[in-house]
């Protein structure tokens, strides 16, 4: 049997560790700080509001973003919209309603595994089940089945092709089984004695999930909703299995118009070898971050306004 280690030992150890996670995180932030540096010293000069009214355009100089930050705009809010609140739903009952068997073990094993998917698989998906509904349909644009007037924000079309609703679905997927998993943390998070004593004054098992549980949780279900836009708002390979364009010259009108994202037409412009493409990608990559933050600053903010104390 070792003998213990003396308290001179521990704390060497520990000051050794604090240091090492203290240079890790300095470094990784010196890395940050340079790649938007660089991104920001690039692209200032081409940034421009013609830039980001503009068109694509084969010229570097008539180029422009309109496109692309609107289809990215669309796609984000469809994935948030329909992803939000089925992972809430799913997770509220998985964790507040459902019984502990066999059958909830399997599926919150497959939810896990669900997770660590490449997103490319889910464009895959995406292609087969939305952009095809497996051939359901028909495979021409001639046998698809339309529900609704083509100048309405609601016209459908059956199968969805490569438009802004399967884009957005797509997105969905990549993104659902993170904040199953994050709003589930989030509940487990809430104290068990809340439930307990909304149980004992006579509340009712919704009554308790919806004015105890969820209120009390919701900081952490944004935290992750948070994360999960931040993911989708980069994701570029599943829209580019699914058939997303990099030549648009029109922005979305309604839930089937042709989309480009910003993603996709950064890594075009950053591939081509001419340095003006270059310039105008970094000049992309700063309006993303500037809408990622958008994005952000608005899940903050409702995170704020909803959060209730615990007392």
């Amino acid at each position: 049997m070792s003998a213990p280690r003396s308290a001179a030992s521990r704390l060497l150890a520990n000051r050794v560790f604090l240091v090492t996670c203290l240079v890790a995180t300095n470094v990784a932030m010196l890395v940050l700080a340079v790649l938007l540096i660089s991104i920001f010293w690039q692209g200032w000069d081409t940034l421009s509001w013609k830039f980001i009214t503009s068109f694509a355009s084969r010229k570097p100089t008539d180029a422009g973003i309109m496109a692309p930050l609107m289809g990215s705009v669309w796609v984000c809010s469809i994935c948030g919209l329909v992803a939000l609140p089925l992972g809430v739903g799913t997770a509220v009952f998985l964790e507040e309603f459902a019984k502990k068997t066999r059958f909830t073990r399997v599926v919150q094993t497959n939810i896990m595994n669900l997770a660590g998917v490449p997103s490319i698989v889910y464009g895959i998906l995406g292609l087969t089940a939305f952009a095809r509904m497996f051939g359901a349909f028909g495979t021409n644009v001639e046998e698809a089945i339309t529900l609704g007037n083509e100048d309405s924000l609601l016209f459908l079309r059956l199968p969805f092709g490569s438009s802004v609703l399967a884009g957005g679905l797509t997105l969905m997927l990549v993104i659902l089984p993170v904040v199953i998993i994050s709003t589930q943390e989030a509940l487990r998070a809430v104290p068990g004695s809340l439930r307990a004593g909304a149980f004992a004054l006579g509340a009712t098992r919704w009554q308790t999930v919806w004015g105890i549980t969820l209120p009390a949780a919701i900081p952490g279900i944004m935290t992750g909703a948070i994360l999960s836009m931040s993911r989708a708002i980069g994701e570029s390979a599943p829209l580019l299995v699914l058939g997303g364009l990099l030549l648009v010259f029109n922005t979305p009108e309604n839930l089937m118009s042709d989309f480009a994202i910003l993603p996709l037409q950064i890594y075009n412009w950053a591939g081509r070898p001419q340095d003006a493409f270059h310039e105008i990608a970094a000049s992309a990559i700063i309006v993303q971050l500037a809408v990622l933050l958008l994005f952000n600053g608005i899940a903050v903010f409702i995170r704020q306004k909803l959060q209730k104390p615990l007392q």
